[in-house]
């Protein structure tokens, strides 16, 4: 029988800097933040990373959710009165408090990488950039659960203090 290890860890490429301060307020998901400039501030020992990423409109932006405590396996997520399974949801309140998002690249400039739509809190380690490629990265979705009849409301809905 394989056993999976207990911990794991990563090490911070660097940090993410937006106009977000408080869990509080900030947008859900990147659709409610459009326009909303970041920046990463990528660590000099990952620089050479950068290269040829100015290429490609967007990334999926890796980080760590850092500022969430524990984790529930049962959650009433932001756009729903019940509750779901983790998993089923996109809660922050994680095993692996991981966060993903795609956002829009407005440059690279040394070991500054510029975003927008930026739906992240100021300070976030950001823990992986990696190019976002329509090809392969756009599936056409027969089914999305219980978000079917709210994931509209994504554009307009921010966060409370639910998952601190």
């Amino acid at each position: 029988m394989n056993s999976l290890p207990q911990d794991i860890a990563y090490r911070a490429i660097g940090i993410l800097r937006s106009p977000f301060r408080d869990i509080k307020g900030m947008p859900i998901q990147p659709v409610g933040a459009l326009g909303v400039a970041g920046h990463v501030e990528v660590h000099a020992d990952f620089a050479g990373g950068l290269r040829d990423l100015e290429g490609f409109s967007h990334v999926f932006l890796l980080y760590h959710l850092h500022r969430v405590t524990g984790y529930d396996l049962v959650v009433r997520p932001f756009l729903d009165n019940a509750d779901h399974g983790i998993f089923a949801t996109r809660s922050p309140k994680r095993p692996n408090p991981i966060g993903l998002s795609v956002l829009e690249l407005a440059g690279v400039d040394g070991t500054t990488v510029h975003l927008r739509n930026v739906d992240v809190l100021d300070g976030t380690p950001v823990l992986d950039i990696k190019p976002y490629v329509p090809h392969f990265d756009v599936w056409r979705a027969g089914r999305v659960g219980w978000f079917a009849a709210k994931a509209e409301n994504a554009g307009t809905y921010v966060s409370d203090d639910r998952f601190r």
